[in-house]
């Protein structure tokens, strides 16, 4: 079999300029060892030919043959090792960079993907390795932004269901909460038995083509005000709640399970059903709020130098901006100052400092989504920010993550739109209070 005419780095790919990043250097050159070994086993008949590959682009989804073809390549690549799957992909990324424009071929491959059997699936686990080696595969980026676009809308969280977990839950669903929870570490069965205890609830998301794969954990406590210590929350050793005197629902770990789902929305307003699902167990509930982290905080502030700081955490912004003082701390020391502040006793003046600069990095926007991550999820779905908790998470990740801080989002069912539209206006709806700290 003689070698593709058209093997060459995909459309967009370039060569690193003098002064380009070593990792991306690194990156390229990766690139093009793909590229050519990908030629190699084409050509001993190791990989399916690229004819076969361009076939599952162009052939109708009614295609019997294409669509036999389409299952044989789904069942070489999950039996694959990892640089075979790499090679795979690169030679979808190969035959997709030689289509003009956007022709629908992208969409057309995974719709055929879809159609075999455990398709969705499959395809959320392809996805994961294209985001695994996006830097490695040329011209992998295209086919992720067709395929995330496809995965948005299969899984909108109306399509979704949602069911609890309790203790007399499958063993094999109780395994993959501790396995996925990424907040707040299960540390045994007997912390896994306290968050699904009758005085809490847990949910997960389900897809209706992926029953047994839970998509979404969401795990609630509840009090009779807001939460704002984290540790005081998980303590297994406290009474528990009598949720006849339960007010408030705190919402305080909320997990995704599939790498490849990195970045699907599920549509907005994820956690309002949820909510109604609390309200027609505990109708006496009368406020829901989150007590989430700030993952992004300490790396943000590390990276902003002495005037920038300054000219955040004056109370006289105009004087700040005009004044140039000697020895003021820059970024890196304020979070140093910030995690052992949180660890004992501290001053007023620290106190008001790192809530200065937490709130002005929870309302800081690019490309017009908040920076933060779990801001980014909970304005999405229509919160509020409303309170800063200090000290809140004094545990190794907390501190390092965000000095120990930790922050509130309210969830008032009759603003939920209101907050929507104003977060699209770039403009994250804030309590008067974090409002002031501002």
């Amino acid at each position: 079999m003689s070698v593709p005419a058209n093997l060459a780095p995909a459309r967009g790919a370039r060569t690193p300029e003098p002064g380009t990043d070593l990792v991306d250097a690194a990156a390229a050159a990766e690139s093009a060892s793909l590229i050519t070994r990908l030629g190699r086993l084409w050509e001993r008949g190791r990989l399916p030919s690229e004819s076969e590959v361009r076939r599952l682009f162009e052939a109708r989804l009614t295609d019997v043959a294409a669509n036999k073809l389409a299952r044989r390549w789904c069942e070489q690549y999950a039996a694959a090792d990892g640089k075979d799957r790499r090679l795979m992909l690169a030679a979808l990324a190969q035959v997709r960079a030689t289509y003009a424009g956007e022709a629908g071929e992208g969409t057309r491959l995974f719709k055929r993907f879809n159609a075999q059997p455990q398709g969705l699936r499959f395809l959320v686990e392809l996805r994961a390795d294209m985001l695994r080696w996006r830097k490695q595969v040329a011209g992998i980026q295209a086919l992720d932004k067709e395929l995330e676009g496809l995965l948005s809308a299969w899984f909108d969280v109306g399509l979704l269901e949602l069911r609890p977990l309790t203790w007399d839950s499958p063993a094999s669903l109780l395994e993959k909460l501790i396995l996925y929870e990424a907040v707040h570490e299960i540390k045994s069965w007997d912390d896994l038995r306290h968050r699904v205890a009758p005085d809490r609830r847990c949910y997960a998301y389900f897809h209706p083509q992926m029953p047994g794969v839970p998509l979404i954990f969401v795990e609630v406590a509840f009090a009779s005000q807001m939460a704002d210590n984290v540790q005081v929350l998980l303590d297994s050793t406290l009474p528990p709640q009598d949720l006849d005197k339960a007010r408030w629902a705190i919402f305080y770990s909320i997990s995704n399970t599939q790498p490849g789902l990195k970045g699907i929305s599920f549509g907005n307003f994820l956690l309002k059903r949820v909510v109604e699902q609390l309200l027609e167990e505990l109708p006496k509930l009368k406020a829901f709020a989150t007590l989430s982290p700030i993952p992004g905080f300490a790396d943000w502030l590390g990276k902003l130098d002495a005037q920038a700081v300054e000219a955040i955490v004056r109370e006289d912004k105009a004087r700040a901006k005009d004044r140039q003082r000697e020895g003021v701390p820059d970024g890196q020391r304020w979070v140093a100052r910030l995690g052992k502040a949180a660890q004992g006793k501290t001053s007023d003046v620290v106190k008001r400092a790192g809530f200065r600069l937490a709130a002005t990095y929870l309302q800081s926007m690019k490309n017009g989504l908040p920076v933060d991550a779990v801001a980014r999820f909970h304005l999405g779905n229509g919160a509020r920010i409303e309170r800063l908790n200090w000290a809140a998470d004094t545990s190794p990740k907390g501190i390092k993550q965000s000095c120990a801080m930790m922050v509130n989002y309210l969830y008032d069912l009759d603003e939920l739109d209101n907050n929507l539209q104003r977060l699209q206006d770039g403009k994250p709806q804030v309590s008067r209070g974090v409002g002031r700290v501002a």
